[in-house]
């Protein structure tokens, strides 16, 4: 099969045209409740591992902390997560889930999970096997990709001043 780039585009777009049923905001409105990207990251990074600083949750955004800050910020103000100073240094402050929060990471991966239970249901053995192989090598290759891609240098543009 020869690779022709119009005929990849032209796959891209009729698998998102298939799709956006799936991502469109009617499906998704009562299960994201307005979370953001990096919320739900942070989410599921507490929801994962309990407590965690600033700066981790820094380091797994691959964000800036103050970028971070904005974000834990704005989940405290909907109350899905508290900041909790250490009782033995009060210079320490972590990051915990609310209930509210446990309950909003809880339904969201229940929604997740039916969607991907009724898929793997679905799938032979064979299919299940060849899907993980092709998600894998995905994920490899953008892997692979991110890391070689150049560093574009940015050009500082001179303004003369008369």
């Amino acid at each position: 099969m020869d690779f022709d780039i119009n005929n990849l585009e032209n796959m891209m777009f009729d698998y998102i045209d298939q799709f956006k049923m799936l991502l469109s905001q009617d499906t998704w409105k009562n299960v994201l409740l307005n979370c953001t990207k990096n919320e739900m990251l942070v989410l599921l990074m507490l929801y994962r591992g309990s407590d965690v600083n600033m700066s981790q949750i820094a380091e797994y955004l691959n964000a800036p902390l103050n970028t971070t800050t904005g974000i834990v910020s704005r989940m405290e103000k909907k109350k899905m997560v508290s900041r909790i100073r250490s009782e033995q240094d009060k210079r320490v402050v972590t990051i915990v889930l609310t209930e509210s929060g446990t309950k909003e990471i809880a339904n969201i991966l229940s929604v997740f999970l039916d969607y991907g239970q009724r898929v793997m249901m679905s799938l032979t053995n064979d299919e299940i096997s060849l899907l993980s192989g092709v998600i894998k090598k995905i994920v490899t290759i953008v892997s692979q990709t991110k890391t070689t891609d150049k560093v574009v240098e940015k050009k500082i543009r001179k303004i003369l001043i008369d």
